[in-house]
């Protein structure tokens, strides 16, 4: 039975979250300087590799410089700025400065090839590219220069480049290799007074529902899609999301997650300025030592992370030399997180009030989450429930809401859904239906409190002679034995039921144990047909920059592999 003009009905899949906080209709820039004018003195970032330590007035001062340098370069409310980096104070100056000026900050993923590079500046036609010279073993310059030779034949701003004909400008962090470059210190001497003038008088001209941000999705499967977000979007996800955190103005967050996904951005920098707290930038990228170093030694009272960074931390060898008591909250998201890891930060790492967040670019990106006084159970086993101002549903192959405790695939609608895959009305209308709710590709299970579980994925859904298997259920069993440290369900291709379960398995240092030991294990546990035909000792998995695994190579992998085998039929 389908739920009509959005009913509530609590035995139905289907919730709405509170509306008693009012939505913002501020842009981010007017809410900064709210934010400033309140706390001027407040440390507002730190940057710890880099030694950048800033105070909230200080800070506005550098986005204004960096917002009028843009506007002398020639960019305009709606023109793309990209910004291809890792962490550091130049991509949250970046951030603010586009805002500020209404320019919209394409978002570009730092472990980007260059056909990947040139996909993104293309689809989005950006004008301007601010970039890191190198990130670990990847030369950026060397990547830009093979998509565009012409960066040797021009000088700053005179780019003509075949391959990238949108492309004018390219900004170096570090100090240019190219005369056709020019460095970001230069950058920001090139602001006259008009500039500054006319950077405020595009301020004036926003409205909050411009869009200021297109963030690709991680492309676990298929060519990334640019969602596009707006200041409405992005500045109300993270003003309730710092609600739910009960952050203040005195709370300091390490934010060791990647800036250039919504996770850093918006969780991080945006629900910072939203309460005027301080952001805390550990390292350009993740290192699960440097990380607690920094929450020691600035005192932090919030650590975001990804499943598998706390998993990281809590491995070090020397985990229980650092003082981490200033702890108490954070978000772990991006991956549902195994109940015995969440059990081991709450309780080693002191974050009592860690919350588990869920949703997806497209969403801004929360639209589940948890919160500090539910109850245990809830928060180690649940991705939480909806958000204020948000609606989802839970709905079966026909469109029909299921009835609570049942799964289906997970639809949210709220002011956080974007507007659209930029310029491309097919992928959208694929995403968002014609009544306005997104379709999320995950599978889950609402309970009769509406609290939800993220059992998987539609496409990670093993089906086994008929049988529905959920990846999620089998890896959090695994989860249990001691001598796993992280686990990975997916299907492959089996000639007689259609699809097979296999595992890869990733052990905890100095432990071993062997497959048939495994099976043993999970026999008591699971159903037959749920136990691993293929099980795989890995020392790492394929997986996005966010820390999302991506099962599709897991499977092509081992598809490939079993095509030279002969067929085992020992274990079903």
């Amino acid at each position: 039975m389908e739920v009509k003009n959005d009913t509530i009905c609590e035995s139905l899949s289907y919730s709405s979250g509170p509306t008693d906080t009012p939505l913002n209709y501020q842009t981010i820039g007017d809410y900064l300087e709210s934010i400033v004018d309140t706390s001027p003195e407040s440390d507002a970032i730190v940057v710890s590799h880099q030694n950048v330590r800033l105070s909230y007035r200080d800070y506005l001062k550098k986005i204004n410089q960096v917002a009028a340098s843009l506007v002398s370069l020639g960019v305009k409310p709606g023109d793309r700025v990209g910004i291809w980096s890792p962490n550091n104070i130049e991509w949250s100056l970046i951030q603010f400065a586009t805002a500020k000026i209404g320019a919209i900050m394409v978002c570009i993923n730092p472990a980007y090839r260059p056909d990947e590079l040139e996909f993104a500046i293309n689809n989005v036609s950006c004008s301007v590219l601010v970039m890191a010279n190198r990130f670990k073993n990847s030369n950026y310059v060397e990547m830009l220069e093979s998509l565009a030779p012409e960066l040797r034949r021009h000088g700053f701003g005179q780019l003509n480049a075949e391959k990238l004909p949108s492309l004018k400008h390219v900004i170096t962090i570090e100090q240019t290799p190219l005369d056709c470059m020019m460095s970001f210190d230069e950058f920001l001497t090139l602001a006259s007074d008009l500039d500054h003038l006319k950077a405020r008088e595009f301020a004036s001209t926003l409205t909050c529902l411009d869009p200021i941000n297109i963030q690709f999705t991680s492309g676990t499967t298929g060519r990334p899609k640019g969602a596009t977000l707006s200041h409405f979007n992005i500045l109300n996800n993270a003003r309730l999301v710092a609600d739910a955190m009960n952050l203040s103005s005195s709370d300091r967050l390490c934010i060791p997650v990647p800036l250039y996904h919504c996770f850093g951005m918006v969780l991080g920098n945006l629900v910072c300025m939203n309460v005027g707290a301080c952001a805390v930038f550990p390292h350009d990228s993740f290192d699960p030592e440097i990380t607690l170093q920094v929450v020691e030694s600035e005192k932090c009272t919030g650590l975001h992370g990804v499943p598998t960074m706390f998993i990281a931390e809590l491995e070090l060898p020397n985990f229980e030399s650092f003082n981490l008591s200033t702890l108490r909250t954070g978000i772990m998201a991006g991956a549902t997180c195994p109940e015995k890891v969440m059990r081991l930060v709450q309780d080693k790492m002191h974050m009592k009030e860690v919350l588990i967040g869920y949703g997806q670019t497209e969403c801004s990106p929360i639209n589940h989450i948890t919160s500090i006084d539910s109850p245990l159970e809830k928060r180690v086993n649940t991705v939480g429930r909806t958000m204020p101002h948000t609606h989802v549903k839970i709905i079966d192959e026909s469109g029909n809401v299921v009835p609570r405790g049942k799964p289906g695939e997970l639809l949210a609608k709220g002011y956080c859904v974007m507007s659209e895959y930029w310029e491309d009305p097919d992928k959208t209308a694929a995403t968002i239906d014609t009544q306005g709710w997104l379709h999320s590709g995950d599978l889950a299970v609402m309970d009769n409190e509406g609290y939800v579980q993220i059992v998987g994925r539609i496409k990670d859904l093993i089906i086994r002679g008929g049988e529905n298997i959920y990846p999620r259920e089998i890896e959090e069993t695994l989860y249990h034995l001691e001598h796993i440290q992280d686990a990975a369900v997916f299907a492959v291709k089996d000639e007689r039921y259609g699809e097979a379960v296999c595992a890869w398995l990733q052990l905890k240092p100095g432990y071993y144990i062997s497959e048939e030991d495994v099976r043993t294990y999970l026999k008591d546990k699971l159903a037959y047909f749920k136990i691993p035909k293929f099980i795989r000792f890995v020392d790492a998995y394929p997986m996005t920059v966010t820390g999302k695994l991506q099962k599709f190579k897991m499977r092509h992998i081992m598809e490939n592999d079993l095509s030279s085998e002969p067929t085992d039929l020992s274990h079903i």
